[in-house]
Parts: C-alpha cells; structure tokens; sequence
C-alpha cells in the first residue's frame, strides 16, 4: 500500500546538490542566467519572484514574449544557465532530455524549487492530490487493492507519488501514446462492436477505432464544441454506420454551462461562454451497447450516472478518464463496481505527465 507520510518525507529530505542548485536560481548571484521552461502557473510564479532572462519554448515565434519576458528557443540558453523545467502535464521528463543534451546547462525540476523553499506554491494538481488522499485515505486505498494487475498497481504508484511530489522522475519510463490511448490490449473488439465515444473531439478516437476494428456493428458519437464537431464532421465523412450528435452527455437532459474554445479540453463550467445541450446515454441510445469511451474533462462521473442501465444490462466494457479530479481514481471505480462487481479494473497511463490516465473495467469472465 503506498505510504503517503513516508513518501512526503523522503521527498522533502535535504538532497544538497539539487538544494543547492534551486537556492542560487532562487536567490541569484551575479553572471548567473535564470530561464524557465513552459507558459503555465508555475512559470508565471518564477517570473514574477525571479527576474529571469528569458522563457524556453520551442514552439514559439519570434519575438514573442510572455509576463514581460522574451521568450526564446533552447538552441539559445548558454552554459553555465540554469532552466527551471516547468512542464508537469504531456511531456516535462522528454523536455529535461532535451535540455540535457546542452553542454554546461543546469537543469532544474520545479520540483526541487518545493524542496527548497517551503514558500513555493504547489501546482494544482499536487495541492489537490494531497487533500485528497487526506480525506480519503481508506477510499483510495480501495482502489490499490481492486486492480486486477500488477502493471495497474504499478501505473497507480508511480501517478500517486508524481501527483504527491510534481517530481516528474518518478514518471520515468513512461511515454505519450495518444494513439493507444482507450485501446490497451485488455480491451479486445469485435465485428458486433457498438462503440459509444463520449468527448469525441475531432474524430481522432473513432479513427483509431475504425483502424483496429474496420467491421463494427455502430458508433455514437458525442461532441457539443461546435468546432470541434465541425473538425470530427470533416474527418469522419464517408464513414457508414457512424451518428455524429452535437450534444454533450451527462446524467439527464438538459442545459449546462459549456466552455467551447479549448480544443481537446473543452468542458462543462458555470463559467462557460455558452450552454450546450445534454442528455444521457440511457435516454438517447435504445440499442444494447459494447464499448463506452469517455473523456470529458472531469464530467465523467455525471455522463456515468446517465448510463446506468446500459452498464446493468448490457455489461459493456469502459474507457474512463480519470486524471482531470483525483478523486476520480476511486469516485468512478466506486460508481462502476457499485453497479457491477463484475469487471475486471486495469489502470493505463498515455504521457509523461498528471494527464491521460484512463481507467479500463472489463466484464469479468
């Protein structure tokens, strides 16, 4: 069973090296070049307590400049420069091999900045597991010990002590397969497949779908982002035995709040620019389903409960996201066995970082 206390506490143990390292680019002395990698809260935070001289994104055009500062191409830091690498969600262990290949360059996790200095705020995603486990201790311990395998059991500890720590080290070994994402080898498709993709994005799952099954009974899918439906639209014309539905799912019909210019990260909020439609798959879907996906941006939970019936009844197997609230890790197994005991549970995870971990419940046999 993971040890919270003792993990936290070797975490924060007095590594000198790296101390030392995260105190001279937080205090600074003369001739010392400070950078960040990335444009997210945690950079923000070193730009605005550090004057920094310039902020690492390869992606960027020229001239840019972010919170005052330039921002620059990794082909320009210098030796003897210390980057503070920010990333923390897709790829931040490719970004610190990448950094690694220049001579004299001191690489630094944000991180060591946590372990340096008590005053350094903790990414949201840290923060948030932390109070978590705290509260529901017993609950996530339940989960530890309903995985049916040892490469879950294994996937959960590692995600567990990155989420405690933001040291991405410990997500070493893992890589960003977008393109497996939802198709582990423990699912197995079939020509009678009546596949449900909640969160349809731009047709990229459905695509990957057709590509390991071409011959499949019906797929459903769910998208209410108007761009991103008009995208999903385009790439998936021609496709025979496919419903595109701009609707979002949740647990009944109705309107919610819907934040439509994200992209892939397009989600239900109160704060949203717009209101989208909903209903629930129990409602909209009258034939017995095989395969439900879903990544809905921390909706998950809510669309779950609109699929009672098809779960009881049809015992299909789940794709769940679970990476958006930790809670989720064992608010949606609970909800799921709470209906079923008799899935099996495997837990995979898709990048380097706190984002796309999926949550696979294959009926049992």
């Amino acid at each position: 069973m993971f040890d919270f206390q003792r993990s936290l506490q070797e975490f924060e143990s007095d590594v000198p090296q790296r101390r030392a390292v995260a105190q001279e680019f937080l205090n600074g002395r003369s001739g010392v070049r400070r950078y960040v990698l990335g444009r997210n809260d945690q950079a923000l935070w070193c730009t605005q307590r550090v004057k920094v001289d310039g902020v690492v994104d390869d992606g960027a055009a020229p001239g840019t400049t972010w919170n005052g500062c330039s921002v620059i191409h990794s082909d320009c830091l210098p030796a003897g420069g210390i980057v503070v690498n920010c990333s923390t969600s897709i790829r931040p262990v490719s970004a610190h091999v990448r950094l690694g290949r220049i001579e004299g360059l001191k690489i630094l996790p944000y991180a060591d900045l946590l372990r340096a200095n008590p005053q350094v705020p903790l990414p949201d995603f840290v923060a948030s597991f932390r109070a978590d486990y705290i509260r529901n201790r017993i609950k996530w311990q339940f989960i530890e010990g309903r995985l049916t395998d040892d490469e879950s059991a294994r996937v959960l500890e590692r995600i567990m002590l990155y989420r405690l720590t933001a040291d991405y080290r410990h997500m070493s070994g893992f890589s960003v397969r977008f393109d497996e994402q939802y198709f582990d080898p423990v699912v197995s498709l079939s020509r009678t497949e009546v596949f449900v993709d909640c969160g349809g994005f731009d047709g990229d799952t459905v695509l990957q779908f057709c590509a390991r099954n071409p011959e499949y009974k019906h797929i459903y899918v769910f998208e209410p982002s108007p761009p991103n439906f008009e995208k999903a639209t385009a790439r998936l014309r021609g496709r025979e035995n496919l419903s595109l539905i701009p609707l979002g799912v949740s647990n009944a019909k109705g309107t919610v709040g819907f934040n439509s210019a994200a992209g892939s990260a397009s989600c239900v909020t109160s704060a949203g620019a717009m209101t989208i439609e909903v209903v629930s798959i129990d409602e909209y879907i009258a034939e017995p389903i095989s395969y439900i996906k879903m990544d809905l941006e921390g909706w998950e939970l809510q669309a779950l409960n609109g699929a009672k019936r098809h779960i009881l009844e049809d015992h299909p197997k789940l794709a769940i996201s679970v990476y958006h609230h930790p809670s989720d890790f064992w608010k949606v197994p609970k909800f799921v066995l709470g209906l079923r005991a008799d899935y099996s549970v495997y837990l995979r995870h898709y990048s380097e970082g706190w984002s796309e971990t999926v949550m696979y419940f294959i009926p049992a046999r």
